[in-house]
């Protein structure tokens, strides 16, 4: 489970961040937050991972406190951003490797790693490449698959389709509802509207650090979600 509980972050420019967020988002749950650049997303995740302190306010993984106790819920929690960061001397297969023993998993043999990477849809003959010859959308497969590896019960994905063509954004959908029917909770940052209505439990749209508006999947399913998320935001524009 993840938990926010007004949490806010000021950066020391003044700028208000993210104000007051109150969250939950429960196990066997997907929640898609929407806004746009600048809207306090990925301000949200920071926080969450504590890469950021925040000014005021909680946040809690599997309802540990994640400021008094960084290195506990990181057990608990597996993350994907948009620009994965992984060794570019080491192939995918020792990418995996590393950061799978790095989160304690240390009895996984090399199938598999190599399992894991189809899984993700990374061609066999990339497993023992080096990761500095990948595109973008091939590195984020191995980022994703380092995420799902752990095992955690807890995902946190921003902008995790970006880079990635038609057919592997299609897999990573289908590998988050199989996450999902495993109880784990699913909180993913995007800009990407036609995913959240095919995937989401709940939509969270977020205007300038504000949770401006909550959606149930019945009630996005009823209406157009795109029609929603663009109105609501014209109208705080105004």
């Amino acid at each position: 489970m993840l938990q926010t509980i007004n949490l806010t972050k000021r950066y020391e420019d003044g700028k208000l961040a993210l104000d007051s967020l109150n969250l939950e988002i429960k196990g066997g749950e997907i929640f898609f937050l929407l806004g746009a650049n600048g809207a306090g997303k990925t301000t949200t995740i920071n926080l969450l991972l504590n890469f950021i302190e925040p000014t005021i306010g909680e946040a809690y993984i599997n309802g540990i406190d994640v400021c008094k106790d960084p290195l506990e819920t990181k057990k608990h929690v597996s993350y994907v951003s948009e620009n994965v960061m992984l060794y570019g001397n080491f192939s995918a297969r020792q990418n995996l490797d590393f950061f799978a023993k790095l989160g304690g998993k240390k009895d996984l043999t090399k199938a598999d790693y190599y399992n894991m990477l189809r899984k993700v849809g990374l061609q066999d003959d990339a497993f023992e490449k080096k990761l500095k010859t990948f595109s973008k959308g091939m590195r984020q497969k191995v980022g994703l698959a380092i995420a799902l590896i752990k095992d955690a019960t807890n995902i946190l994905l921003d902008e995790p389709t970006s880079g990635l063509d038609p057919k592997a954004a299609a897999e990573l959908v289908a590998l988050l509802k199989e996450q999902r029917d495993q109880g784990k909770a699913i909180f993913m940052c995007t800009h990407d509207i036609f995913r959240a209505k095919e995937l989401a439990d709940r939509v969270g749209i977020m205007k300038e650090g504000r949770m401006v508006m909550m959606l149930e999947r019945e009630r996005f399913l009823k209406e157009d979600l795109e029609r929603i998320y663009l109105d609501f935001m014209q109208e705080v524009i105004n």
